[in-house]
Parts: structure tokens; C-alpha cells; sequence
């Protein structure tokens, strides 16, 4: 029987977003795609007793560089897995690494300095030293080959796929606890930082009202607002919701007449695989890693062009129920047990190898 270690910690820190959801999806999954030869170790916090007091107590790097690698020593571990690409340099067995996207090298100003630098130190040296890669994207796997020099033949290709549970009950502004006034609603879904791009969002907004006369409201789901260098006039008029808990982000979600991303820089976009799975028609960015997650079912344009967005979003408002058939098709491809499963085979592999 050999021993699966994994740091589920961002599945159990509130609140719970991206990465998160991808990690609980995961641990949960994961036992019924075991088999009997496999039994895993989730980590769900830096106080676990087997980390000892030191890594509980101070800074997370020390947590993961040397709580965890104690803990699957302790443990007898025959892997241990970082599925938030802080994977373990030194370690007392073979190592699996998830890498999502690297918004940090490419965006870093909407990190932190100290953030920030960590993920550009840690990451590559993670990938280098893992037995394997797994990144949820395509894209991100070539980004992670090209920028860091990986061998492709260690990356291995597992997607994510939709977590929010969808409800049967009430929809829309109401049913998700925000004011309602008859009106439909786009909606963007993400935390309000730079490479999410909603200001040129807000601008097309702006411009559909006032040369389409289009009553629709826009509604931003998210932590935080726009910083002193978003422009007011776009936003004005816009709403913001901030964090929601599951069930009212499933209420907007499912009553929302279209949801736009136009994000510049995504590993994956698990919002549009959401939106999909509820009929929901999705515009968005023709970058990075979004037109493979959204396999043909979404309307795509130019994120650096708002006349661009602005005639995207039209086009996905007037073709909304041929765009809800093809989502819910291409959102039927993804779910946790293929996820679990081809997880499961990335560690069969580096423990066969």
C-alpha cells in the first residue's frame, strides 16, 4: 500500500475560490479512483500535528518546504502531491506538482511584492525538480514548458471542471440577495484586479447603452473594487456584489442573461465552464487559456478592443439558446472523477517510473 500525500489546504481557508474549489473537488474524488493499492494523506492545514510546532507557527514557505516533507516522512509516504505549485524542493519521496497558470510572470503587478516574489522563486524550481507536472490547461502546460524550460514529456494535461453546486431554486438578483428592479443583467464573475480587464468591460457596457439603448445592468462578483486608476466615468452605474457565499453566486449566476470574461491572462477559466454547465451564453476573451476551455461554445473576441466586447456581447445575448446547448455540451466533458482519475494515473506513473 503505498501512501499519497496531499496539501488540500487551500480546500478548508475561507473563502473559498479558484484554487480552492480545484483542490476540494480534487481530495474529494480522489479515494473512490484510489484503487486498493493507494491510500491518501490530506493535509488540511499548517497546524497539523505531524508538521511540527515550528511550521505551524511560521511563515506558509516554511509550512510547505519543511512541515510537509516531514509530514509525508512521517507519514512513510511513497508521494507527496503540491496541487498549488508549491511543491516541497527537498522531500523525503517523489514529488507531483499542479501548476494553474503563471499570472505572476506575466501580471506580477497584481500580486504583491512579497507574493509575488515567492511564486517566481518557488515555481520553477518546483517543476524542475517534480517527477511530474500537471497543469489544467493546454495553454498553461506550453507556457509552463516554454518559460521555464520543462521537458513536455513531464507535463501532463488534467483539466478542472465546475464546483459551485447548481441549485433548482430562485434565480437571479433577488434569489442571490442584491436589489431587483425587473432589468436583465450581464454578469462577470472574478476578484477586481488588472489582468481581469473589466474596465475596457465596463467601457463597452457604457458604449452599448448609450448607442444600442441597451437596458441590460452589469453586475461584478468579486472580491474588491476597481483601484484609483480605473476610470470612474466607466463605472459607473455598475454593480458590485463582492464575495458571495455558493448558493447566491448560483442564484446570479443561473439568472444572468449572458456572463462576459474578459479577462487578459487565465490558466483555465473555471467561470465559463460554470456558466456552460447552467445554459448560460458566455463572451470571452480570446486569450490564453479561455477559447480551449470554452471548446467552441462561447462568443470570443479581442480583450484590448472594447468595440470588440461591446459587439461580443450582442452576439452572445441574441444567440443564447443555441450558445446554452453547445456550453452545456462542451461542460459535460469536464467533471471531478475524470479529474481524480487521470490524477490518479499521473501518480501510478512516477511511482511505476
Amino acid at each position: 500500500m503505498s501512501i499519497v500525500v496531499v496539501d488540500a489546504r487551500d480546500a478548508f481557508a475561507a473563502p473559498l475560490r479558484g484554487w480552492g474549489r480545484h483542490v476540494l473537488g480534487l481530495v474529494e474524488h480522489l479515494p473512490d479512483a484510489l484503487g486498493d493499492d493507494l491510500t491518501l494523506r490530506v493535509v488540511r492545514d499548517a497546524h497539523d500535528p505531524d508538521a511540527g510546532v515550528l511550521a505551524a507557527r511560521a511563515p506558509e514557505v516554511v509550512f510547505e518546504q519543511v512541515g510537509l516533507p516531514r509530514i509525508a516522512g512521517r507519514a512513510g509516504a511513497a508521494l507527496v502531491h503540491a496541487p498549488n505549485c508549491f511543491l516541497p524542493l527537498r522531500r523525503p519521496c517523489a514529488g507531483v506538482v499542479t501548476i494553474h497558470d503563471l499570472a505572476f510572470e506575466s501580471h506580477p503587478e497584481d500580486f504583491s511584492r512579497r507574493t509575488g516574489m515567492k511564486y517566481r522563486w518557488v515555481t520553477p524550481r518546483a517543476a524542475r525538480s517534480a517527477e511530474a507536472v500537471i497543469c489544467v490547461s493546454t495553454w498553461t502546460a506550453e507556457d509552463v514548458a516554454t518559460r521555464y524550460g520543462i521537458d513536455p514529456a513531464r507535463i501532463r494535461v488534467i483539466p478542472n471542471a465546475p464546483s459551485l453546486p447548481v441549485g433548482d431554486g430562485p434565480a437571479g438578483l433577488a434569489a442571490a440577495g442584491l436589489p431587483d428592479d425587473g432589468r436583465p443583467y450581464l454578469l462577470a464573475i472574478g476578484d477586481i484586479r488588472g489582468k481581469k480587464n473589466l474596465t475596457r468591460l465596463a467601457e463597452a457596457w457604457q458604449a452599448l447603452r448609450e448607442q444600442e439603448g441597451l437596458t441590460h445592468r452589469l453586475v461584478l462578483a468579486g472580491v474588491g473594487e476597481p483601484g484609483p486608476a480605473a476610470s470612474s466615468a466607466a463605472f459607473a452605474d455598475v454593480e458590485f456584489s463582492g464575495y458571495l457565499a455558493d448558493g447566491r453566486l448560483d442564484a446570479l449566476l443561473r439568472g444572468a442573461a449572458a456572463l462576459v470574461h474578459p479577462s487578459l491572462y487565465e490558466g483555465f477559466g473555471l467561470v465559463i465552464a460554470e456558466a456552460m454547465t447552467r445554459g448560460i451564453p458566455v463572451a470571452c476573451a480570446d486569450a490564453t487559456a479561455l477559447p480551449e476551455t470554452a471548446g467552441g461554445a462561447a462568443v470570443l473576441f479581442d480583450p484590448l478592443d472594447t468595440d470588440a466586447i461591446a459587439a461580443a456581447i450582442l452576439q452572445a445575448l441574441d444567440r443564447r439558446d443555441d450558445l446554452a446547448a453547445a456550453g452545456r455540451a462542451v461542460a459535460g466533458a469536464y467533471s471531478w472523477e475524470r479529474t481524480a482519475r487521470e490524477t490518479v494515473a499521473v501518480y501510478r506513473e512516477v511511482l511505476a517510473a
